[in-house]
């Protein structure tokens, strides 16, 4: 029997359905990630969403997080913005508190906070954005943690204010070799091939390094990885990289326990 070593988050993006229009499977998913990231009707969501989706997180036994974005339904999160460190402030207590909300109705303790889309990106790389976003972590009350991009500017801006940094990796996402990840415009930025992005976890979480498009190597430990829960194949892949974690020994846990 294989030695466990090494615990890892696995995370999803969920609740991404609005009205009568749904995205994915997100009961499929769960039954594999042990965190999700719900949307709160800024990128897509709604409250019978939200509601239906954390419920469905609390029978799996799966944490729940709070996936913040910019109000852009039209472009689902993913176009870029010019708001004010204080307006993304305002943006991400905002929907912390809706989310939280439902949270306290199935007894559910509100996990952490991330960024979705140009939000996640564009605070990557602007200081006062992640500063906004991590400030809004803090002054929710709830002991949050900031989930983000490995080697981002959301690590020191957690540091700065006090809260909890957790290491995002990407199991379905390339990256280029400053360590960000391959913009969607880009053929190839997102990886459908479950055998593919399995191999790429391994080598993230067990030696520290992934693999980027030029075939350089970037080195990072990171605390949680992501499965995009909107693509075709989200359900599969999940399985497999969790299979495989866990085959090398990896244990799977949500983010409050592996730090």
């Amino acid at each position: 029997m294989l030695r466990v070593s090494i615990r890892i988050d696995m995370n999803s993006d969920l609740g991404e359905g609005f009205g009568a229009w749904s995205m994915g499977d997100d009961k499929g998913v769960l039954s594999s990630v042990s965190s999700a990231n719900v949307a709160c009707g800024y990128h897509a969501g709604d409250p019978s969403i939200m509601r239906e989706t954390v419920k469905l997180c609390a029978s799996k036994g799966v944490a729940v997080g709070v996936h913040v974005s910019y109000p852009d339904l039209m472009g689902f999160g993913r176009r870029n913005m010019t708001c004010s460190p204080q307006e993304v402030y305002d943006y991400c207590l905002y929907q912390i508190g809706a989310l939280n909300a439902f949270c306290c109705t199935q007894g559910v303790e509100l996990q952490h906070v991330k960024p979705h889309g140009a939000l996640y990106n564009q605070a990557a790389r602007d200081k006062k954005l992640a500063d906004a976003i991590a400030a809004a972590a803090r002054d929710s009350g709830d002991g949050l943690i900031l989930l983000g991009l490995a080697g981002s500017e959301f690590e020191p801006a957690a540091k700065a204010a006090g809260v909890k940094f957790a290491a995002e990796a990407f199991a379905d996402r390339a990256y280029l070799n400053d360590g960000s990840l391959m913009p969607r415009s880009r053929e190839g930025a997102v990886i459908h091939d479950a055998d593919l992005a399995t191999r790429r976890v391994v080598q993230m979480v067990t030696k520290g390094t992934v693999t980027a498009e030029d075939g350089s190597q970037i080195q990072f430990r990171p605390d949680s990885i992501c499965l995009h829960g909107d693509t075709k194949e989200a359900v599969d892949m999940a399985e497999a990289v969790r299979r495989a974690l866990e085959e090398a020994g990896v244990e799977i846990r949500p983010l409050r326990e592996t730090m």
